[in-house]
């Protein structure tokens, strides 16, 4: 009966996004998404599908070819990548089994976060988006590198967790929620945590994709509304992921991960330190401009 719930709840959640992003895009003229940002979306939610994660790779990317300014990353990567995440969570979270109490209360809990850090997000000068986008960006490095060194944790068989550490799970992506909103992928800090914690990684990934399939829809219409997006882009993500998410699912059953983390850890590194320099800059960047 949850899963049900879930699922239907995830189906109007995607239709209602799908119409506001597509009225705020009509109304702003900005309906033609670019090839690049469709090419974007193709690659990175293909390989989020498979564990890799999205964002850390499309900001990267965004920085290094400055599609938008810094301060529209949180919102391009929340709205972009919403529509790819719900394709996911509706899968995984219909074929993976996992304690619905948990995979419910995550979710309700990393929606209040998030809740609480969107319009956050919203009001903050460039530099601190710019400094804390690329702090996340280090993060994700060491979480990459310390997946192919064997380093993260590799889990237990359970499909539930005792009320200690369900309690800590929860609180724990309460804090993911608003930090998605930043523009701080979940996936990796809920992986590992919930493997800590017992969990089997496979079931896992309902958890952190369902979370993230809630809040990015709920967020991503409060972002829809600022001036800090680019829809053209946000368009294109979701139109190039979609796609890839249903080949990675169904399709694929390995690919060489390993080298391609590392490869990521080279470019998230190098976009981390171009974040970080902008941020500690004298100097304010203006709204609008890159650096």
């Amino acid at each position: 009966m949850t899963v049900t719930v879930l699922l239907a709840g995830l189906g109007i959640l995607a239709a209602a996004f799908t119409a506001v992003l597509a009225q705020t895009a009509l109304r702003r003229r900005e309906t033609r998404p670019t090839p690049e940002s469709i090419g974007l979306g193709a690659v990175t939610n293909f390989f989020d599908t498979l564990g890799i994660g999205s964002f850390a790779p499309t900001t990267a990317w965004i920085k290094l070819r400055r599609m938008v300014p810094d301060s529209f990353i949180p919102a391009t990567l929340n709205a972009g990548h919403c529509l790819p995440t719900i394709a996911q969570a509706l899968i995984f979270i219909k074929l993976v089994a996992v304690d619905p109490a948990l995979l419910a209360s995550c979710i309700a809990a990393a929606v209040a976060g998030s809740l609480i850090g969107a319009p956050i997000v919203v009001r903050l000068p460039v530099r601190a988006v710019q400094a804390v986008v690329g702090a996340a960006l280090l993060v994700a490095a060491v979480l990459y590198a310390l997946a192919n060194l064997k380093l993260m944790p590799g889990g237990g068989a359970a499909l539930a967790l005792p009320p200690g550490p369900f309690a800590v799970a929860v609180a724990a992506h309460f804090l993911l929620g608003a930090l998605m909103t930043f523009g701080i992928g979940a996936y990796a800090p809920s992986l590992i945590l919930l493997s800590l914690l017992g969990l089997n990684p496979i079931a896992a990934f309902p958890i952190m994709m369902g979370a993230c399939a809630f809040l990015m829809p709920v967020c991503g219409m409060r972002f829809l509304r600022t001036e800090r997006i680019d829809l053209r882009v946000v368009i294109g993500l979701a139109i190039g992921g979609v796609p890839l998410v249903l080949a990675a699912a169904f399709i694929v059953k390995s690919l060489p991960l390993t080298a391609l983390r590392w490869g990521v850890v080279a470019v998230v590194l190098y976009a981390a330190v171009l974040l970080l320099r902008s941020a500690l800059k004298n100097e304010s960047t203006p709204v609008g401009e890159t650096t």
